[in-house]
């Protein structure tokens, strides 16, 4: 079916989001159209003020506005443990449980080689940077369930060993190959719980 070329722009970026498909973008930029103006101009500014306003904290790689972003910058959090995750979305998801207090670490990806992504294309030299200037007794692995997952634990393991600290991996209630974003509260809480040494 031929659409009126604003409408099919319009569908043709939302299809470039993660996970919608022709039908689901469909759906979005019809709803956008029938919003009031005053809605979609909010909502293109928003897009364009989260766009030129977050960037990554220079110590642990979060999207923040701010840097050091404002969980490095928290007082109260514990400075000897970080947290390892490959992506943003996984260290909201963590947060969201309220369990863990510590720092992070956000690689901003996982080793895989069929994609061309070595240990030089994500934030690994950046860690250890940290882990030899900062006073860190724990490390917590917290990657996703996957063969990139588990190749990038399994690399990350070997080069922090010399480092001496305690190095765990979070516990698993989660099927392989299953994505941290998408588990509940109580299945993420669970396993930093039962987080296991390594």
């Amino acid at each position: 079916m031929e659409f009126t070329q604003p409408l099919a722009r319009l569908i043709e970026y939302f299809q470039k989001l993660p996970s919608i498909g022709p039908k689901t973008a469909m759906r979005l930029a019809l709803h956008v159209i029938k919003m009031p103006e005053n809605e979609v101009s909010n909502f293109a500014n928003a897009l364009i003020d989260a766009k030129s306003r977050i960037s990554y904290c220079k110590t642990c790689f979060n999207m923040s506005e701010s840097d050091p972003c404002e969980i490095c910058s928290d007082i109260t959090r514990n400075k000897n443990i970080i947290c390892i995750v490959s992506e943003t979305k996984d260290l909201m998801a963590i947060e969201k449980t309220n369990e863990f207090h510590g720092l992070y670490h956000v690689l901003q990806g996982l080793i895989s080689p069929i994609d061309g992504i070595g240990p030089d294309d994500i934030r690994i030299k950046e860690l250890l940077y940290r882990l030899s200037k900062e006073d860190v007794k724990e490390v917590i692995l917290a990657l996703n369930p996957s063969v990139e997952g588990e190749a990038t634990s399994l690399y990350l393991n070997k080069l922090l060993k010399p480092f001496n600290i305690k190095i765990t991996r979070i516990a698993f209630g989660l099927p392989m190959g299953s994505e941290l974003e998408y588990a509940d509260e109580m299945t993420l809480a669970r396993a930093l719980d039962d987080r296991v040494e390594i």
